[in-house]
């Protein structure tokens, strides 16, 4: 069975594609606000045919299926959010990452939990899910605590120290769900400092960089 990436690549080079990589990041920007907006099971071929004046059977000769569209949207669209980051120090970079994942939250967030129910019944889109939103976040905080350690600021051995990525990246998903509020670069700003940074051993008053 072809990968995601195979099928989006034949799909973009295919003799009988009329659909150039600019006009394909347009579907799969449509594609993303409709599943924000109305959620997974609401989400039609029609619906984005519609919202991109794209005729039907282009995105069915194209993608096959709305899975198929869902998977190559995601990965169309995947983003290195905070592999920039690098500020000399670990608390400054967890701010930093703070406040960009907060404030991607508000769009990030309601796709996530559009796609979460779907997901769980389709190894393919929840591959694609984690590929596209969870995965690259959780490297790059990784290697902003492997950094840290090899700078000396925190232990080789910190036991908490596998946990970083879980805590930022879980209470964003987590809090509309306890609180009906995105997780915004405030709250992620606060988390870190109250909860993040103490935990790790370091000072709540390290200077930002």
């Amino acid at each position: 069975m072809p990968s995601p990436d195979s099928v989006q690549e034949s799909a973009l080079t295919s003799p009988r594609s009329k659909i150039t990589p600019e006009r394909a990041q347009e579907l799969y920007t449509a594609v993303l606000d409709l599943l924000r907006e109305s959620g997974y099971e609401s989400l039609t071929m029609e619906g984005v045919a519609s919202r991109t004046r794209c005729g039907k059977s282009t995105l069915y000769r194209q993608w096959g299926s709305k899975p198929e569209l869902v998977v190559a949207a995601l990965h169309g669209t995947r983003r290195m959010l905070l592999s920039h980051i690098d500020t000399g120090t670990l608390a400054g970079d967890l701010r930093e990452a703070a406040r960009a994942i907060g404030e991607g939250s508000g769009r990030d967030t309601p796709l996530m939990h559009a796609l979460s129910h779907a997901a769980l019944q389709s190894p393919e889109l929840l591959c694609a899910l984690r590929e596209a939103l969870i995965l690259p976040e959780i490297a790059a905080i990784d290697t902003m605590v492997r950094r840290a350690q090899a700078r000396g600021e925190i232990a080789a051995d910190l036991p908490g120290a596998e946990y970083v990525a879980a805590q930022l990246l879980g209470v964003m998903r987590a809090r509309p769900l306890l609180e009906g509020r995105y997780a915004d670069a405030a709250y992620l700003s606060r988390f870190v400092e109250k909860a993040i940074i103490p935990g790790l051993g370091l000072t709540a008053d390290t200077p930002e960089p």
